[in-house]
């Protein structure tokens, strides 16, 4: 059961937001934030981002029934039933809201705000084509909830983070939802690629990871981080190209590697460069 529920949340992808929670942790503490934060941060990201991605599956399971792609999905196959994924949902939500209720008063206060965010992006796709943005937003929110769990107080350098890490995650989804556009199509839904059409969409995702690309760049200098820090901001706008050049709009075949191995890559250079500055600085 907890193998099914693991894989019906995909809890391996919390590698791209993990990353960006410990920069705002470590950037806002200035090395070391204690042992009580890093535990309650890392067990509230995600309980949060398991409970964002069951919501997702919830409400996208009579679209999965008949998308090709996604037929053997865990709900679609009943190895895990709608009242299990429900009580597990459930179960996220409370979990979260203890880690936050374990951190501080600013981060329980903000903590059903960032359920109904997460739970939101579910029903985006349904209305508007700016759905990616708003899963990056989603996303976004680490680098500010790592910055809140030490430090409640808001401010610029962990805001440039979540832009940054709000357009790198649009871009990166808008390059996976064109494995579906004909099947978006005809259900009706409004991701980009079935919107724009495949072609401009991928020229769209690369603009919105130069956009990140630049907000990281700033971010980097409104943290006031080292050379270090610019370094592998450097390597990371690189794999980004890289990224860009494995795609085109007659050949997706390497969607995998550009989506996850790429992109994982790039949270956790970006993740351990903002450490190596912030404890080489001390």
């Amino acid at each position: 059961m907890l193998g099914a529920l693991a894989r019906l949340v995909k809890v391996e992808h919390s590698v791209f937001a993990l990353p960006f929670a410990y920069i705002g942790l470590f950037v806002a503490a200035g090395g070391w934030p204690g042992w009580r934060a890093f535990v309650l941060l890392t067990v509230a990201m995600v309980a949060m981002r398991s409970f964002a991605m069951a919501v997702n599956r919830l409400a996208d399971v009579r679209y999965d029934r008949v998308n090709p792609r996604t037929s053997r999905r865990e709900l679609v196959t009943g190895e895990v039933t709608l009242r299990q994924a429900w009580i597990f949902t459930a179960g996220c939500a409370v979990v979260f809201v203890g880690a936050c209720a374990g951190l501080n008063a600013l981060c329980l206060a903000l903590a059903p705000v960032a359920l109904v965010w997460g739970a939101f992006y579910s029903v985006t796709k349904r209305f508007t084509w700016l759905c990616h943005f708003v899963l990056g937003s989603v996303l976004g929110l680490a680098p500010m909830a790592g910055w809140l769990a030490v430090k409640p107080e808001f401010s610029l350098a962990p805001i440039l983070f979540g832009l940054g890490v709000t357009c790198w995650t649009a871009g990166f989804d808008v390059l996976y939802a064109c494995q579906d556009v004909d099947f978006d199509r005809e259900q009706g839904l409004w991701a980009m690629p079935a919107r724009f059409g495949v072609g401009t969409s991928l020229r769209l995702a690369a603009f919105s990871h130069v956009d990140a690309a630049l907000f990281f760049l700033l971010a980097g200098y409104a943290a006031g981080l080292s050379w270090i820090y610019y370094a592998s901001w450097a390597v990371c706008s690189l794999v980004l190209l890289i990224e860009h050049r494995l795609l085109s709009e007659n050949d997706l075949s390497r969607i995998n590697v550009a989506f996850f191995t790429l992109n994982g890559i790039i949270a956790v250079l970006l993740g351990a460069g903002t450490l190596l500055a912030v404890f080489l600085a001390r």
